[in-house]
């Protein structure tokens, strides 16, 4: 309603005072019966109806409501992009060295939490089960290398009347060889978790630091077959292969 006002004033505005160059061009001075007369060359209607056409045009831009909509459109990408997480490499790290899974959990990755803890838990079933192994067959090896009659756990892993004196040089040699097997997987178990442990931490902190990596549609990958043509010096015939092209 104001811009309609003022235009309506330029407007009144436009009729009633005449240009400089329409002042000096149509003024003119005339003596009729004795009198002074002053005539002034009003704009034409041509002049009038740009006047009105440009007062309009500017309504149209000034007004609140494509203000509105102009301001909206320049501040929707920038909001939008205010939006988007952007994970703090350090914390992320500092959170997966102090909490398993901590990482995961800040960058808000949860679906790699059953793969982490997963892994964690299968490295400690493993470190469980090898080492109550070892400890029965290091314990059958220590009993059928003694003396002593009373020691005799090695008979639990035999049925029963199985001669054992007979085969007491193999079996010993068995029980040591299992013994040690077991061990050695035991200690592989704990080197397993200290792995997963390691590559959960080092993938917190990568996924922290893409998390601003552009993946526009701009960037792609293209694979072509291509021809080397022999140019008689350094090859005496054509070659064929895969050309990898990549855009950014």
């Amino acid at each position: 309603m104001t811009y309609r006002f003022f235009a309506a004033v330029l407007l009144i505005i436009a009729f009633a005072v005449p240009s400089a160059a329409q002042v000096e061009a149509g003024n003119a001075i005339s003596s009729v019966n004795g009198e002074a007369t002053a005539t002034f060359a009003l704009p034409d209607s041509a002049a009038l109806d740009s006047v009105y056409r440009n007062m309009q045009f500017q309504e149209r831009t000034l007004s609140p409501d494509s203000s509105r909509v102009a301001l909206k459109r320049a501040e929707g990408p920038v909001a939008k992009e205010s939006r988007i997480w952007r994970p703090d490499p350090e914390k992320a790290t500092w959170l997966a060295l102090i909490i398993p899974g901590g990482g995961q959990i800040y960058n808000r990755k949860y679906w790699k939490l059953p793969i982490v803890y997963g892994g964690f838990v299968g490295c400690l079933y493993a470190y469980n089960w090898n080492g109550q192994m070892y400890k029965d067959y290091r314990q059958a090896y220590l009993d059928i290398m003694d003396s002593d009659p009373n020691t005799d756990s090695y008979k639990d892993f035999f049925r029963p009347g199985y001669d054992y004196e007979a085969n007491k040089e193999y079996l010993t040699k068995v029980f040591k060889k299992r013994k040690d097997r077991y061990r050695r997987w035991r200690d592989l178990s704990i080197f397993a978790f200290i792995g997963v442990y390691a590559v959960s931490v080092i993938d917190a902190y990568v996924d922290a630091q893409l998390s601003s990596f552009d993946i526009a549609e701009d960037i792609n990958l293209t694979i072509e077959p291509q021809r080397i043509r022999g140019n008689g010096e350094f090859m005496q015939q054509d070659y064929y292969g895969l050309n990898f092209n990549i855009s950014f």
